[in-house]
């Protein structure tokens, strides 16, 4: 072969090679999409809202013959709203007819119930022996029966180890949903079945710890799933969503038991990714997990450490605008800020907070708790640990003068320190009508026009009083 055909040779092989490279490169580009779009669909979602309530989403394959067909779901969640089910073709290629949810579980009365009139038998034990007794049954109690001897004789007797030929009719082992459906054409239909159920609930409970000098704190937060729909979901897709859901009840939704906490490392991963749905927030897990049913499932939702945090002091007045109280509790706050410059940032559903501290052999002690509700980003959270032991507040009405229409009311609240550090008290006074601070010895802030606030200083082992006089006017 000559240089010039050897060429020409080579030139075909090349333009062959590629073509069919080019052609497997579009067939596959093709098929990634394909690919990509049904490994992306869950064959089990599950959603929980923190109201009692779960919305359950299955993927299912029917197998339909052509025209009217009958087919049953067993071992759907027992607390299911059956109003809320619904069953769709993916493709267009079925219609649904009817609906039916069948609750009529299998029980030892139901199976009785269903056998009145029909021939039973079973042993009726008489001191270390026992015989056997057959007869049409009338009527059961528990193991008393009533039955029809077969010389027409009637009696009552108790029996055990009742023998019957099958499970009558109508009953069922587990809730079962069944449908009539209209299928346009026989094979294997792609359906997506789902509904809500009730006996499904989640709360945050969040553990901080903090730091020795009260200014930091490490907070991990936690998500407990409570699932006592009546069912297990195996590898279910997990979603949260946090929020005050409107919903419109037909009886009383019973209250859940206290949940459990944990104390300890956390994931080091993140395991919710979240986005906002409606005016809601809603947590994804990243991974497949199983419900059991009867169980309360714990996970982390979120670590932080390093947050910086402020310990507050507060005494706040309980007696109204002319009465002397007799409170003399000084409450203790952790303030922080929900934001990116403070390691958070991110909305935090309600639940409640608790607190530990190391003492000086390191041993972590709890040392109060509170609830939260939803916060959203950039908000400051108060959360109240307690009373303080070492700080006492006393409040006394001075002097009240009568004007006609106003009056002036001077207070005096004396704060005594008996710790061995400085301290800072917020003092709340409630405000009330139209008002004014004629005279005081603190400057305050008026944070509305019912709630009125000095910061006031107070040496270690020392004593301060807050004089003020308010004039409210009711003119």
């Amino acid at each position: 072969m000559d240089n010039g055909k050897f060429l020409q040779v080579l030139i075909i092989l090349f333009v062959l090679a590629s073509s069919g490279c080019s052609q497997a490169a579009d067939n596959s580009q093709k098929i990634m999409p394909v690919k990509a779009l049904t490994s992306s669909v869950p064959p089990l979602q599950v959603t929980v809202y923190n109201s009692n309530l779960g919305v359950v989403k299955e993927s299912r394959s029917l197998d339909l013959v052509n025209g009217l067909n009958s087919y049953s779901f067993v071992g759907v969640a027992s607390l299911i709203d059956p109003t809320s089910v619904k069953l769709r073709s993916n493709d267009m290629s079925f219609s649904v007819l009817e609906q039916n949810y069948e609750y009529d579980l299998v029980n030892k009365a139901k199976i009785l119930e269903k056998y009145v009139g029909e021939k039973i038998s079973g042993y009726r034990i008489i001191g270390d022996s026992k015989e056997i007794v057959e007869g049409k049954l009338l009527s059961s109690n528990g193991n008393e029966v009533i039955i029809e001897k077969s010389d027409g004789t009637i009696g009552i007797i108790y029996l055990s180890d009742l023998q019957l030929p099958k499970l009558p009719d109508g009953l069922i082992t587990k809730p079962t949903l069944t449908w009539m459906i209209d299928s346009k054409g026989a094979g294997a239909k792609s359906a997506e079945l789902s509904y809500m159920t009730s006996g499904m609930n989640w709360n945050a409970d969040y553990v901080i710890v903090v730091g020795k000098d009260d200014d930091i704190m490490d907070l991990n937060g936690w998500v407990t799933v409570t699932n006592n729909a009546g069912t297990t979901f195996e590898n279910a897709v997990l979603k949260l969503v946090a929020g005050d859901v409107n919903r419109v009840y037909s009886d009383t939704v019973s209250m859940m038991k206290d949940r459990m906490y944990a104390v300890g490392s956390v994931a080091e991963e993140a395991q919710f990714s979240q986005q906002q749905l409606f005016e809601y927030h809603m947590y994804d897990l990243l991974r497949p997990t199983t419900l059991k049913d009867k169980q309360q499932k714990q996970i982390s939702l979120l670590s932080s450490q390093g947050v910086e945090i402020e310990k507050e002091y507060v005494y706040e007045s309980q007696g109204g605008w002319y009465s002397t109280d007799n409170n003399k509790k000084v409450q203790v706050k952790l303030n922080f800020k929900n934001s990116q410059d403070n390691g958070l940032g991110i909305p935090l559903p309600k639940g409640r907070m608790r607190v530990f501290k190391n003492d000086e052999q390191s041993s972590l002690q709890f040392i109060g708790e509170d609830y939260i509700d939803h916060t959203p980003k950039d908000e400051t959270l108060r959360i109240l640990m307690g009373n303080a032991f070492d700080i006492v507040g006393e409040r006394k009405r001075m002097q009240v003068r009568d004007l006609g229409c106003k009056y002036d009311v001077s207070w005096e609240v004396t704060l005594r320190n008996h710790k061995s550090e400085d301290v800072i008290v917020t003092v709340l006074e409630r405000g009330s009508w139209d008002w004014d601070i004629i005279s005081e010895n603190f400057p305050h802030v008026r944070e509305s026009n019912e709630k009125i606030e000095y910061k006031i200083p107070v040496k270690a082992d020392g004593e301060t009083k807050l004089a003020y006089t308010i004039r409210y006017n009711n003119c």
